[in-house]
């Protein structure tokens, strides 16, 4: 069976906008099915425990961690996790998103998840905590940030982790139909993003062989290199908890290494294809360009840039790709033949 043919009921993220039968039932003014309360009750009280257990878990951190963060007792703070909470305010929600590390989609959803409703008006999300605290590091980054901006393609900055620290407006063009979730954001950890996103292979084209087997590749040489490092191994139980991608990394990836070779995990030269939302681009040809330089590397980063190409035509055009993009398209200038002397 293919990964993405695997029953995503308990594992899918609903989107935010997503209309229930029973709140429709509620809007109109009718009653409820008899039980439907206590089971959708149930069915978020476990959502809520999962939301902080896997983030937590995500970053490597135990509840000793998140309540040091949060000046509290381990003991609190494990009441928290398992919902044991008398009222969510505010000031404590804020708290406990800054402790978790979340993103602005992240908190956004936390609130949706745990109160039913969205963040206050008031709230700013706080500057990514992935960039580093040197303030020459971070001015080079704002610099490269606007470097990245101007390139075309979707591009992004990761860490050995897979975790993005910077992205460019194509990128978030490329995944702006993905729906939110706690721990697997396109924007928040890429690898955590094709594996366990319910919305990757909706955006990612031939998801299980072309995209999750390589970057499980990827993965397992990374983790046996550092099977210590606690962001990786955190990835490394949240795949042993999934029986497809289980299988998948335990059978799958030994199987395509030994047929492909160790180099052909690298990032680098990938020919991919994706879903682009924009019609002129449709299904597009993607490679994978990795780059990296004395700074980035210093600081731990690679850069990913997926250079597009839509599919040809019969008669060997693109189809509908963008006018502008065609026009500065680089040329490779022909080198004459050498004269025989």
């Amino acid at each position: 069976m293919k990964i993405a043919d695997r029953e995503k009921g308990e594992l899918s993220v609903p989107h935010l906008a997503a209309v229930g039968p029973s709140d429709a039932l509620a809007r109109s003014g009718q009653e409820r099915p008899a039980g439907e309360d206590t089971a959708r009750g149930a069915i978020r009280t476990e959502r809520r425990k999962e939301l902080l257990r896997q983030r937590r878990e995500e970053l490597g951190l135990s509840q000793e961690d998140i309540a040091a963060r949060l000046g509290i007792s381990v003991r609190a703070y494990g009441n928290w996790e398992r919902g044991l909470v008398k009222e969510w305010t505010d000031r404590k929600l804020l708290a406990l998103a800054q402790a978790l590390e979340m993103s602005e989609k992240q908190r956004f959803w936390m609130f949706r998840v745990l109160v039913d409703r969205d963040p206050p008006q008031t709230w700013r999300p706080a500057e990514g905590s992935r960039l580093p605290e040197d303030p020459d590091q971070r001015d080079y980054l704002r610099d490269y940030a606007a470097l990245m901006e101007a390139v075309p393609y979707p591009s992004f900055l990761v860490d050995r982790r897979w975790d993005v620290a910077l992205t460019n407006s194509a990128f978030d063009q490329l995944f702006q139909s993905v729906r939110p979730h706690p721990t697997a954001l396109p924007d928040d950890n890429f690898l955590r993003f094709v594996l366990f996103h319910p919305d990757a292979a909706a955006v990612l084209e031939d998801h299980e062989p072309g995209w999750c087997v390589p970057l499980l590749a990827q993965f397992s040489l990374a983790y046996a290199a550092d099977p210590e490092d606690r962001g990786l191994d955190s990835i490394r139980q949240d795949i042993a908890r999934d029986p497809f991608m289980e299988a998948a990394f335990r059978y799958g990836v030994p199987h395509w290494l030994g047929t492909y070779g160790q180099d052909a995990a690298e990032r680098d030269g990938r020919v991919l294809a994706v879903r682009h939302p924009d019609p002129r681009w449709g299904r597009a040809r993607c490679r994978m360009v990795a780059e990296t330089g004395p700074l980035l590397d210093g600081m731990g980063f690679t850069r990913i840039t997926l250079v597009l190409s839509a599919p040809q035509t019969p008669y060997g055009k693109p189809a509908g790709a963008p006018a502008a993009r065609a026009q500065h398209a680089p040329r490779l200038r022909a080198v004459p033949p050498l004269k025989d002397e």
